[in-house]
């Protein structure tokens, strides 16, 4: 037990949303034998400038999770984070060296990048088959959270202008740097306690001069341009398509394509396939948005 002196629950003077469940914690355990180090062993350029102390690391519970990922919330040099756990396969070779490129770019990119909008570093810890990503901790959740709670229709359009802006800011920063994010959707933009809105998962971003093509994207259909599902060169321009849909959801409250698959929704974005039935006042709330932005 004395290698998993940090890994305990955040005591209660701490909010919680919940505690981990016996089969959470158990995992979450047995992940915590590669992470435990006084000072994560990183070979790599750069290495001793964003090295994760795990002596000063306290996870805490569980809030989010992905395929390979689950996202906890913790406390980092007395500071509230949230840490990112990326599990490498072990059956499968290609997917762990995929899985490890990603998170090497990821954390190059998070490094450089400084902005009221973007999300903030604060550590990494590389010791396969575990890797750790630690940023700031947004209390507020998603974006997608916050709309999912809402009627539709019923966000105040000052506060849809207001959020529109953070997100706007925050993309043109990462675009002035020549980053792309490619995953840009309401579940990667974070609210902070006074609504402010920061770009986050940079785990498929890139530079512009090295995207490429989109072989063996996985971003989400639903937000993703055209060239992206059809695995073709992108420039910025899909980022600002991405942004299109976030700004409808922004206004209506709804998901988009919520009538189709994710292959359907694809499918139509490719053919060019009208896919959403503005009503008037839909249409009118999109007049009013441009005019104000423009005023």
């Amino acid at each position: 037990m004395k290698n998993l002196y940090w890994f305990k629950q955040i005591s209660n003077n701490v909010r919680s949303e919940r505690r981990l469940s016996l089969g959470e914690y158990k995992r979450a355990v047995s992940w915590s034998k590669y992470l435990v180090s006084s000072g994560a062993e990183i070979k790599g350029e750069g290495e001793e400038e964003w090295s994760a102390d795990m002596s000063q690391l306290f996870i805490g519970n569980k809030f989010a999770s992905g395929r390979h990922s689950r996202i906890y919330r913790g406390i980092y040099k007395q500071r509230d984070v949230a840490i990112k756990l990326i599990s490498q396969p072990e059956e499968d070779a290609n997917l762990a060296n995929f899985l490890e490129k990603q998170f090497i770019s990821e954390v190059a990119l998070l490094f450089h990048l400084s902005h009221p909008n973007i999300i903030t570093f604060v550590a990494a810890c590389k010791k396969p088959p575990v890797f750790c990503i630690i940023t700031e901790y947004l209390a507020g959740g998603s974006l997608r959270k916050y709309l999912h709670q809402q009627e539709p229709y019923s966000v105040p359009l000052n506060l849809v202008l207001k959020l529109a802006l953070d997100i706007a800011r925050g993309m043109q920063y990462l675009h002035s740097e020549g980053i792309l994010h490619r995953d840009l959707k309401s579940e990667n933009l974070l609210l902070g306690e006074d609504m402010c809105v920061k770009v986050a998962d940079f785990g498929i971003s890139c530079l512009e001069s090295q995207c490429g093509s989109a072989k063996g994207f996985t971003g989400t259909y639903r937000w993703m341009a055209p060239e992206m599902i059809k695995e073709k060169h992108h420039t910025k321009k899909v980022d600002v398509y991405s942004f299109g849909i976030v700004l409808w959801e922004l206004l209506t409250a709804l998901t988009p394509f919520d009538n189709m698959t994710p292959e359907q929704a694809a499918f139509a974005v490719c053919q060019k396939v009208k896919y959403l039935t503005h009503s008037w006042y839909e249409t009118s709330m999109f007049l009013r948005f441009l005019s104000l932005t423009s005023g």
